[in-house]
């Protein structure tokens, strides 16, 4: 139990951004999404007006009230207010409203920051391409790999694409602010595109590595995870996950069938992959048998990944969710909408920060990391690209699961040292090896705590508390210390013990309801969607204590990654409340635009998606279709109206894309106003020109890999990414250096 949890000196009504006064200089998502974010956490944020929320979300009234949410705890503009008197100024998302905005600026006599949040990059050849959340979605390989094998690639619901970028976005600027305000980057800029590479990154690298091809291998299948399904319960759905040996046998012994973990033909996750079908014959049957709080119960005893499913507008009710306050209320619907993903509370040790320079805002900062996988690394990543002294804390016998959790430490070279998700995520580094099962190890390691700012973990809840280093150990031990701990289902709650991955989150998120079409079952849209997104939001929770705590002091932030889930699918948790009934689940198509979709072009896996979202669009299309005609029918003029006749557009698209090149169909659409997108592989990403031109794709040195690709951060200040200061640690790499010489006694 934490210290805050205890009724100890913390306090939790602080707002760690009170001071800063941010401005919204245009009305898309993204921009609003991160000015969101500034809201909540306590700055004075104004947004410019002359919005049409009925375009967004699930439209009409339903996409008024996300605007609402996305709008909260936020004032209008003033119609003679200058710009002068604000700290920041966010712009986007097209390149024209970018331009307004630094024109502006420039008339300034002290000009705040811009945070230019645009589609693309501004070099390369989608540089002046119109974007949309679907067209993102196709480019960084999130479509590719969500559907039926046959095809076509499937696109998700929602703004997932804008609300990263928004992320991203408001992670960067933080940092920038934290320095005074002459010594600030004059321009932050982040593409929507590459920050929504983060779900796809590390696969490219891989692929890129050992030549493998993406492929799409059905709904909810995704390598190398099996069983990582849904399955129906006498009451509602659960989410399975089997990853390693263990929880397969485990998962066997529970359905009564402990021969299976027996049978060769199911020994690896990847051979479980191959005859998915096979499993789920005799998975889903048995999972029928109880109910949904049954099967839960059972697989935390038994140590498996499990996940109950509630629907999106039944979350607000969930008795987990109610108690962490994960819900409140914005309007005056009575709908309640998704708080932020975490908790936060206070120790009144204020040490203000004032090491960091504009091109490494962290600099002087120490993070010791104990976390693993992929969500606390990341965020640990974040903090060293932004020029903080990381240290990475493993033991021989523990390391990172992400260096293979069936590796090989006496190979040549040790597999442990050969994993490029990894490799990706562990940049910018330091590595420690340390056994916080023995007296010395942990007496070491509260040693490197008391000499931290920022502690990162993301084990299961309550394991650094048994380890003897939880949160109460870790404020005696460093007054004034910001620690994250980020376990699936937070701190604290009937769920807190669940076990799980990335894909368990997915799960648990309600986002499995709004994807897909009608007749499957939930679907994860990837393997691990909620990984990349935890550890963003951790960082967010950690660069905003990190403002306050000159003033509000250390921090403990009590992260449930599930809710940073809840963010990417409020326009359904919302909407859902409003209609009082579960969202058709559409496919590609969507109530704010028509035509969307996917359809063949020419080649083998050759797709091209298409999204009109506005009259534009619509008369580029008909001008490319040949379909003059159809530009001039008012039955045609509205989006619904043009949803009507989805079919007969749809097949029109098909025939003319049919015989075409994807990049080059997409190309000739944009040059018309049309948002269109070749569907990339994850494979393909590292030879995309886009990425290339725009710097995001940079290389490494490291021991036993040698020259290795590397993405870069994906944002810039003034021009200039962060730099690529250390490789990921090879295991222990750095022990002699950190604690050669240090003397601890083993009883502190």
């Amino acid at each position: 139990m934490s210290a805050a949890e205890q009724g100890d000196i913390l306090t939790t009504a602080a707002r760690p951004l009170q001071g800063l006064r941010i401005l919204e200089a245009s009305g898309d998502v993204a921009v609003r999404y991160c000015g969101r974010l500034f809201a909540q956490l306590g700055a004075e944020v104004a947004g410019a007006g002359g919005r049409d929320d009925g375009r967004i979300g699930y439209a009409g009234e339903l996409g008024e009230a996300y605007g609402r949410w996305l709008d909260a705890g936020k004032r209008a503009l003033g119609d003679d207010e200058g710009w002068s008197g604000f700290d920041l100024v966010i712009a986007g998302q097209d390149r024209a409203d970018v331009a307004a905005a630094e024109a502006r600026l420039a008339e300034a006599a002290e000009p705040p920051a811009l945070l230019a949040l645009t589609w693309f990059a501004a070099q390369g050849p989608y540089a002046a391409w119109h974007g949309t959340d679907e067209i993102i979605l196709a480019l960084v390989g999130l479509a590719f790999g969500f559907g039926l094998a046959e095809g076509p690639p499937m696109l998700a619901q929602g703004h997932g694409p804008q609300l990263a970028g928004g992320l991203v976005g408001f992670n960067a600027a933080v940092a920038a602010l934290l320095a005074p305000r002459g010594e600030r980057p004059r321009r932050i800029a982040v593409s929507i595109h590459e920050a929504s590479m983060c779900f796809t990154e590390t696969g490219a690298i891989t692929a890129f590595v050992e030549g493998l091809s993406s492929w799409r291998m059905g709904v909810n299948r995704f390598a190398p995870t099996y069983p990582c399904n849904s399955y129906r319960t006498l009451d509602g759905w659960v989410g399975i996950t089997a990853l390693i040996p263990a929880q397969w046998r485990a998962v066997c012994e529970l359905i009564g069938r402990p021969e299976l973990a027996r049978d060769p033909r199911f020994a690896t996750t990847v051979e479980r992959l191959m005859l998915a079908d096979e499993v789920d014959e005799i998975l889903a049957p048995a999972y029928a048998t109880r109910t949904t709080e049954a099967w839960v119960k059972a697989g935390e005893a038994a140590r498996i990944p499990t996940a109950p499913m509630p629907r999106p507008g039944e979350l607000p009710g969930v008795p987990h969710w109610r108690e962490r306050g994960a819900f409140a209320a914005f309007d005056e619907t009575g709908a309640l909408g998704p708080t932020l993903p975490f908790r936060m509370a206070f120790d009144g040790a204020a040490r203000p920060f004032r090491d960091g320079r504009a091109a490494a805002p962290l600099a002087g900062l120490k993070v010791v990391d104990f976390s693993m996988g992929w969500a606390g690394p990341l965020c640990a990543r974040t903090l060293g690209d932004l020029g903080a002294d990381v240290i990475k804390i493993e033991s021989e016998t523990h390391p990172d699961w992400w260096r293979g959790w069936e590796a090989n430490v006496t190979s040549d070279p040790p597999t442990t040292e050969t994993r490029y998700n990894f490799i990706a995520v562990n940049r910018n580094k330091r590595g420690v090896a340390l056994d916080l099962t023995t007296p010395d190890g942990l007496a070491k390691a509260k040693a490197l705590v008391a000499g931290a700012d920022v502690v990162v973990e993301n084990f299961a809840a309550g394991v650094l508390e048994k380890l003897g280093l939880g949160l109460a150990e870790q404020r005696r031990i460093r007054p004034g210390l910001i620690s994250v701990s980020m376990p699936a289902f937070g701190n604290g709650g009937p769920l807190s013990g669940l076990r799980a991955y990335g894909s368990t989150v997915e799960q648990a998120s309600g986002l499995p309801f709004l994807n897909g079409e009608a007749d499957w079952a939930p679907c994860l849209q990837h393997v691990a969607y909620g990984d990349p997104l935890a550890g963003l939001y951790a960082a967010a929770a950690i660069l905003a204590a990190l403002y306050g705590r000159g003033r509000l002091g250390g921090a403990e932030i009590d992260l449930a990654q599930v809710a940073c889930l809840f963010q990417f699918g409020a326009d359904g948790i919302i909407a859902e409340q409003i209609v009082g009934e579960p969202l058709p689940r559409t496919g590609h198509r969507r109530a704010r635009a028509a035509p969307v979709c996917v359809v063949a072009a020419a080649g083998e896996e050759a797709w091209l998606a298409v999204a009109v979202d506005s009259r534009r669009a619509w008369r580029g299309l008909c001008a490319a279709l040949g379909r003059p005609e159809w530009a001039q029918d008012p039955q045609f003029d509205t989006v619904a109206g043009r949803a009507r006749y989805a079919d007969r557009i749809e097949a029109a698209i098909g025939d003319w894309a049919a015989g075409r090149d994807p990049r080059e169909a997409a190309a000739q659409l944009q040059r018309l106003g049309v948002a269109a997108a070749p569907v990339l592989r994850g494979s393909d990403l590292s030879w995309d020109e886009q990425l290339i031109a725009g710097g995001f794709w940079d290389w490494m040195e490291r021991r036993y890999v040698g020259r290795h690709l590397m993405p870069a951060a994906p944002w810039t200040y003034d021009g200039a990414r962060p730099a690529l200061r250390l490789p990921a640690p090879v295991l222990g790499e750095h022990t002699g250096e950190l604690l050669g010489a240090m003397h601890v006694d083993v009883r502190a």
